[in-house]
């Protein structure tokens, strides 16, 4: 997913290599401006604003936002006693975050004491934890889900390939007009619109997950195969393509283009979150709707 998540050119499984005669070193770190202005709130208070944030990339995570301690809100960062030590950055010192109404959260923020030369960029910066804090902005646009990778990029393209699910013995869809969908980071999705798929095949779950760049992911177990399909029912305006569009997990059930079985590949499974991020849906509230409905529309 975007630049150093999934199988981006600085994750840990790259699909690609860098074309360099030295080896490239195990980790490498990525640190640039932002330029777009980001704020952090907690409990109703803008604690940090800045139109000089510095993105950092680095292997397996997110991108995370330093903010100049300088436009960091007077008296919203608190010293703590806790102390790390970053592998690549060295000695971090962790903050209480002060918010609205009296609140404190603890050790919501983070600075790298004396980052060595590579890192002068993040010096005299601070970083809010991502699940810490109430809400992150750009401009007056709040982003959900996840951190926002610039790098990140979605395509989505028709194709007239002949597609088809199996479960068992059972067609669970046959389509002329699939949609291939291309992210950033992961392999080829497959988007089957709804009528081509045998509705009573597929199985309503309650649970959703959230994409901050696609929506509201529903699912679907389709017989014995546990949440083997997903639709996003909503989606952005921008993701207007595949709305009610469903796809199906290769390594769940059998897919086949043009008499070919897509076989599982790497990126086929997103791999967990850190510890500081959140992909729940709580903040955005999830969609209901009756499976039987009219398809949904953003």
């Amino acid at each position: 997913m975007g630049l150093s998540w999934q199988q981006g050119p600085l994750g840990r499984d790259p699909n690609g290599r860098f074309v360099t005669a030295s080896p490239m070193p195990e980790r490498l770190l990525f640190a640039e401006p932002l330029r777009r202005r980001m704020s952090v709130e907690l409990r109703g208070r803008i604690v940090a604003r800045t139109d000089d944030a510095v993105l950092l990339f680095e292997p397996g995570r997110y991108p995370v936002a330093y903010f100049p301690v300088a436009d960091v809100a007077e008296g919203a960062l608190q010293a703590s006693d806790h102390r790390t030590e970053h592998r690549d950055l060295g000695a971090t010192r962790w903050f209480d975050v002060a918010g609205g109404d009296g609140h404190v959260t603890r050790r919501g923020a983070w600075q790298h004491v004396d980052p060595p030369p590579q890192g002068a960029a993040l010096r005299d910066c601070v970083a809010f934890g991502w699940r810490s804090m109430d809400a992150f902005y750009e401009e007056d646009e709040r982003i959900l889900g996840h951190a926002a990778d610039p790098y990140h990029r979605i395509d989505i393209r028709r194709t007239s390939r002949h597609l088809v699910v199996r479960h068992g013995e059972r067609v669970v869809a046959d389509t002329h007009a699939p949609l291939a969908l291309y992210e950033s980071g992961f392999a080829p999705r497959w988007y089957v619109p709804r009528a081509d798929v045998v509705g009573e095949a597929l199985q309503p779950l309650k649970e959703q997950t959230f994409c901050p760049y696609k929506g509201l992911a529903s699912y679907y177990d389709v017989g014995d195969a546990q949440r083997a399909a997903w639709s996003y029912r909503a989606p952005f305006d921008t993701m207007a393509r595949i709305a009610d569009l469903v796809s199906f997990e290769p390594d769940k059930v059998q897919i086949t283009i043009d008499g070919k079985t897509l076989e599982p590949v790497p990126g086929q499974t997103v791999i967990a979150h850190g510890a500081d991020r959140n992909l729940s849906v709580d903040e955005v509230g999830g969609i209901r709707l009756v499976e039987s409905d009219a398809p949904a529309h953003a």
